[in-house]
């Protein structure tokens, strides 16, 4: 087996794919990911003190009144950036785990397998994007920054190097999670649809 193809098409390719789909997808989504962590914000408010939205629709209408239609995207950079490289580390290192995990006496091509390779895609994109996430939310959540190498220079200063890493361990066991279901499932489907493995 070549090892730079993945089924029928070249690795590479894959990888430019999950970059592209990756970026298109977070400039439609920017909007939602925006009210999402403005309103996770909130939750963090002290007591008794009133939050700037009274709900998901209020604060769509309330952004583009007070900061204009275009705030809606604000943190696209970053958002682009930690969607497109999650979505190509998540491709890339499922199919070096599961090639690593094969090589294994004792290992075949099982459920079992693809459960260590999900976890193991999950655990590289978690490790890559962690950083551009925190940098990412902070924009979202606070206008102050001027851009992402501001932001991502601020934090560095006033908080160290392991401050782009907080929340590693709740967001392994989300991408975790999800790399395993979403990998096992379409290991599956190609299995079903042309009636053999997914690696030759």
């Amino acid at each position: 087996m070549n090892r730079d193809f993945v089924g029928d098409i070249p690795l590479y390719q894959k990888i430019l794919a999950a970059l592209l789909t990756g970026a298109v997808a977070i400039v439609i989504a920017n909007p939602t990911d925006l009210v999402k962590v403005r309103l996770q914000a909130e939750g963090k408010l002290p007591a008794g003190v009133p939050g700037r939205y009274a709900g998901a629709l209020d604060a769509y209408f309330t952004i583009v009144r007070q900061e204009g239609l275009g705030a809606l995207w604000t943190g696209l950079g970053p958002n682009i950036a930690r969607n497109a490289i999650i979505n190509a580390a998540e491709l890339a290192s499922y199919d070096q785990v599961k090639q690593t995990i094969l090589q294994i006496p004792g290992f075949t091509d099982s459920a079992f397998t693809h459960v260590l390779a999900g976890l193991g895609a999950g655990f590289f994109a978690v490790c890559i994007g962690s950083p551009i996430d925190v940098v990412k939310s902070r924009m979202m959540g606070d206008s102050s920054y001027k851009n992402t190498v501001d932001c991502f220079i601020r934090t560095l200063k006033n908080e160290g190097i392991f401050a782009f890493y907080k929340g590693f361990l709740p967001n392994f066991g989300r991408l975790g999670s999800w790399n395993v279901v979403m990998f096992l499932t379409l290991e599956q489907v190609k299995k079903i649809v042309t009636g053999q493995a997914y690696y030759d």
